[in-house]
């Protein structure tokens, strides 16, 4: 009996040790995850991982243009090239490097709708109010970003949808198929973001022979040459241009009147 307890306990504290070492291997995988979350939301992937999210991001999005979360997808997984460049734009400008500091999120628990509601008509923020409700839209809907390996980077895409209805506002653009193209036009002279390029090249696909005719000689060209004139669309603090009227903001980032 004795051999056999002798030969037993061992096999006991192994097992015991066994689940401790499991016990803190779980521990330490934790903490590992916990460092590899950047911010809240944000999953760690592999440059495969980010390749294959991407592909089948944009078959989804070329196929139904309107789904907004494979849009999203799409523009974390290939615009890490991009994403620092704008960054960069953003903190050698006083108004840029403000917005990277201070960090104000464009949301209906940011917005005082009533005051902007109040706003004279052709102001920024009376206008911006007017195409949400027209268009029956909510700045509530921008997803927010999980693949972006940075957590200052994971801002200036966030900034950079959250301003997307803005550009709508500047640029006189409906959410229609026409107007959403024409944007992305603008916002692909502006960044450079790949999905901005994709939904440009591959927008029109959809739209009719008559809007294709007036997409190619009257507001691409127009949005080509408003991109390549404006300023950075980022380093903008819409939040305190609010009262400006939208002619003025025009004029003083470089965008020409809509045709």
């Amino acid at each position: 009996g004795r051999a056999w307890l002798s030969r037993a306990e061992p096999r006991a504290r192994g097992g015991r040790r066994g689940e401790q070492e499991e016990e803190e291997e779980e521990e330490k995988e934790g903490e590992e995850e916990g460092r590899c979350q950047l911010y809240p939301g944000h999953i760690p992937t592999s440059p495969l991982q980010k390749a294959l999210l991407a592909a089948g991001s944009a078959a989804m999005a070329l196929y139904d243009p309107y789904r907004h979360d494979m849009v999203a997808v799409l523009g974390e997984t290939t615009g890490f090239f991009v994403l620092p460049k704008l960054r960069d734009k953003m903190k050698h400008h006083p108004e840029g490097y403000r917005i990277l500091q201070e960090r104000p999120r464009i949301r209906l628990s940011t917005l005082d709708m009533a005051g902007l509601r109040g706003l004279p008509d052709g102001s920024l923020g009376r206008e911006y109010v007017r195409f949400l409700e027209d268009n029956k839209v909510s700045p509530d809907t921008r997803m927010p970003p999980k693949f972006v390996d940075d957590e200052e980077l994971a801002y200036v895409i966030q900034r950079y949808r959250e301003v997307h209805d803005l550009m709508h506002t500047l640029l006189g653009m409906p959410t229609n198929m026409l107007g959403e193209v024409v944007v992305k036009w603008f916002e692909a002279v502006q960044t450079g973001l790949p999905m901005c390029v994709l939904g440009a090249a591959f927008g029109p696909v959809r739209l009719s022979a008559r809007k294709l005719q007036v997409l190619a000689t009257e507001l691409v060209p127009w949005a080509i040459r408003s991109g390549r004139n404006a300023s950075c669309i980022l380093n903008i603090y819409y939040e305190q241009r609010w009262e400006q009227p939208v002619e003025s903001l025009r004029e003083e980032i470089g965008i020409f009147p809509p045709p």
